[in-house]
């Protein structure tokens, strides 16, 4: 069986590291890679899409970082408990027309015993910046 360390049940350290892991990953823009902290059968809701298991997921992100170009991710811990964490984040990225957009989110996480994500829900807003706005 495979394993995503750290495992649950979380501390504030290990729940931090789990957040830096994750910022790190998607910030590769590597759909698979990105899917391998994923249970096989992982739930998400992104927005107002509904995704199931690790294929769907590779489609998604594939798909995403076709229209978010330049694509760049800050994740911060919100809270935890044995086996979640939610997170807020802020992620940067322009369109194929240049119009640069800051996205604002919050995520709510559930881990298996291996310390694959299962469920992932998320909540996030476009606000739409000059270029000369940009953070990260």
């Amino acid at each position: 069986m495979e394993k995503k360390h750290p495992l649950p049940p979380f501390t504030e350290e290990t729940a931090k590291q789990k957040v830096q892991m994750a910022e790190d990953a998607w910030n590769t823009k590597d759909p698979v890679k990105i899917s391998l902290a994923y249970s096989i059968d992982t739930e998400w809701r992104n927005r107002n899409q509904f995704i199931n298991g690790r294929e769907e997921v590779q489609a998604f992100l594939q798909d995403k970082w076709q229209t978010e170009l330049n694509y760049k991710l800050k994740k911060e811990l919100w809270a935890f408990s044995d086996d979640r964490i939610a997170v807020r984040f802020e992620y940067e990225y322009h369109n194929i027309d240049g119009q640069w957009f800051r996205a604002y989110g919050n995520e709510n996480w559930e881990f298996d015993e291996n310390g694959l994500m299962k469920k992932r829900y998320a909540s996030i807003n476009d606000l739409a910046i000059d270029a000369s706005e940009r953070r990260l």
